[in-house]
């Protein structure tokens, strides 16, 4: 519970100055987001669950697609929420706990309801149980013209837009930055009420032209309460016959592990579609934060990431924001990860960014003097935070600038020396993209005869030399019989991971050359996946919505038993110093690493889940199995016996 602020207590002159600031900031706003609003946001963000998915196309269709979220009430249909997309693909929805069915149809005359004509579907099965926090994914399905009656014609998600004209959350939507929802103030919206904002807007990489494959993208990242238009100057003096400018748009208010979570799906959506294999990073103030977090995570691969330039960022958090988050009676989630005491901050250098990219720290030491803060300022973050050591130690480059915290985004000589930098950057390009790398036309076939949507595959390949990195590519059905590439010379073992699918072959041996394009071809047959892990012990508000939670490394589990009836798997986890859960994969092997498992090969039917771990009661649940279909699993809790 947050402490109520003190009124009589002996506190320093600058803790004092603090505590004013705090209320100064948010008196402005209490017309429109009064307390208790903030409170509500800050509630239903730690109450709720991201569902991501995409949704598939029978056959063409070239109008927007609507996907909602909702439960019934007393016979009606009660949409949860609903997003627009300007075209099939990846969709992310958030709801509070509770239980969903996922639809979608393409609206040929954008009036936001199912009419007659227009092709519909429903992810199955349905229902989905949302916990009210963290991320459900692969919830995929595909919309058709057949007949159906799940939804009935003239559902309506809404009477009207509610982002004012057509607003597409699908990534690499063109955007007009001068439209309403990519505002200064729209931006500040997403600051004080996050919810609200990404149910109107939702969070994504937008364009501001067509996808050109002979420039290289730059994703631009705003900071706190900032939005697009925070970056005109650099999108109007940015050599756009080099580059193509693409930005990040999301709520800022929202906890940043769940922000970086939303990055990368939407850069995999990207690079799935366009295969770019080489892309530049700009983030401004706390948008550093988000894009460092997501390179730095190994869960989230992305080889594509050659240089990354942060502007302003507050590395080792904002000492203001401690206060705040221990006086406020309501916190903005942002500020738990922006506090210089709190996790977020604290660990956010104990993982390497990639060897590989080239990091380069803009700082801004302009600031004017104020009381609130007697270290020296850019006029919002300490210097002392934009220079924490270890952001030091890992930038190539260091460059400060007499400007303040806002006017480092329009000044002439600071985008010189970022000019500079893309230029220092090119070089290291060119050397990644000689004339001697290699591609790959790759073939593949779905064993499977139903209309339901496949996982789309994963381009593996895993050099024989162990000296050097796998590299993983997703692709799309769309791919099946292209080129690929380019690659680095050399020999591999290729293969296609697809999941819920088993490869036939495993994989194949290759030689990647300039002079020849080896030809594979796979073939992809259903077979029943189970997988998931032992989450940690946490509070809600550790894992806000669209986060993941961490899996266990405390526990001594006994077994992990997957059966029904016939057939009895049996897991204990071993002593592998190193994941080998996609190899076991590939090679059809059930694997357990540390607390999380999975078992393939399994057959249609219902299997009950056990887990036993020393000090914790049984773990039994019965799964449904489907081969060639995904089933997701929300993290396990265990039950502490008693003493």
């Amino acid at each position: 519970m947050n402490k109520p602020i003190p009124t009589c207590l002996p506190i320093s002159m600058r803790r004092l100055f603090q505590q004013f600031f705090l209320w100064i900031v948010l008196l402005p706003c209490l017309g429109s987001c009064s307390l208790i609003k903030l409170k509500d946001e800050s509630k239903a963000f730690y109450s709720s669950t991201v569902l991501v998915g995409e949704v598939a196309t029978a056959g063409v269709w070239d109008k927007p697609i609507v996907v909602a979220a909702y439960s019934k009430q007393e016979g009606r249909l009660k949409i949860a929420h609903y997003t627009v997309l300007h075209e099939a693909g990846g969709y992310e929805l958030i709801v509070s706990e509770g239980e969903y069915a996922l639809f979608a149809f393409g609206d040929a005359n954008g009036n936001l309801t199912l009419d007659d004509g227009e092709p519909v579907g429903q992810y199955q099965p349905s229902p989905v149980s949302a916990s009210g926090s963290g991320v459900l994914i692969q919830l995929n399905f595909a919309i058709s013209d057949k007949a159906q009656t799940a939804i009935p014609l003239g559902t309506a998600v809404a009477a009207k837009p509610v982002a004012g004209k057509f607003h597409s959350t699908q990534v690499g939507a063109i955007a007009d930055l001068d439209a309403p929802i990519f505002s200064r103030e729209f931006g500040k919206h997403g600051y004080w009420a996050p919810m609200e904002f990404y149910k109107e807007a939702g969070g994504n990489i937008y364009f501001l032209e067509k996808y050109d494959p002979t420039k290289i993208p730059i994703v631009f990242v705003h900071g706190v309460a900032g939005s697009p238009q925070d970056w005109k100057y650099f999108f109007a003096h940015l050599d756009r016959k080099r580059y193509q400018p693409w930005f990040f748009y999301y709520p800022s208010g929202s906890s940043l592990d769940s922000i970086s979570h939303l990055l990368y799906w939407k850069l995999i959506n990207l690079q799935r579609r366009y295969h770019f294999d080489k892309m530049v990073f700009t983030a401004h103030s706390m948008g550093g934060l988000v894009v460092r977090s997501f390179l730095a995570n190994p869960d989230f691969p992305f080889p594509a990431a050659k240089a990354f330039i942060s502007i302003s960022t507050p590395w080792g958090g904002d000492e203001m924001a401690n206060t705040g988050v221990e006086y406020s009676p309501a916190v903005i989630p942002s500020w738990n990860d922006v506090r210089s005491k709190g996790h977020f901050i604290q660990s956010l250098f104990d993982r390497p960014l990639p060897r590989d990219l080239e990091y380069t720290l803009f700082f801004s030491h302009g600031g004017s003097y104020s009381l609130l803060q007697s270290a020296n300022t850019d006029g919002a973050i300490t210097l002392a935070s934009e220079l924490r050591p270890a952001a030091q130690a890992e930038a190539s480059t260091i460059k400060g600038f007499n400007e303040d915290h806002v006017s480092i985004l329009s000044s002439p000589e600071v985008f010189r020396q970022y000019e500079a930098t893309l230029a220092a950057a090119d070089k290291k390009f060119n050397t990644l993209t000689v004339a001697d790398r290699g591609n790959l036309r790759i073939s593949f076939s779905y064993d499977q005869q139903d209309d339901a949507p496949k996982s789309q595959p994963l381009l593996v390949l895993t050099p024989l030399d162990p000296a050097r990195e796998k590299i993983m590519l997703p692709i799309r059905s769309v791919d099946n019989g292209s080129e690929l590439g380019p690659f680095p010379p050399g020999d591999y073992m290729v293969s296609l991971l697809a999941y819920g699918f088993k490869t036939a072959p495993a994989g194949r041996t290759v030689t990647i050359a300039l002079d020849s394009i080896p030809e594979l071809r796979f073939s992809l047959a259903p077979q029943g996946v189970f997988s998931g892990y032992i989450g940690t012990e946490v509070k809600p508000s550790d894992n806000p919505a669209g986060t993941y939670r961490s899996a266990r490394r405390d526990l001594l589990i006994e077994s992990i038993t997957f059966s029904n009836g016939a057939e009895t798997r049996r897991l204990t986890p071993g002593n592998d110093p190193k994941d080998r859960t996609t190899d076991a994969y590939m090679a059809s092997q059930d694997y357990a690493f540390q607390s999380f498992f999975s078992f393939v090969g399994l057959h249609k039917g219902d299997y009950e889940l056990t887990i036993k771990a020393a000090g914790y009661k049984a773990y039994r649940k019965t799964y449904r199995i489907v081969p060639g279909q995904y089933v997701y699993v929300q993290p396990i809790d265990l039950t502490p016996l008693k003493n």
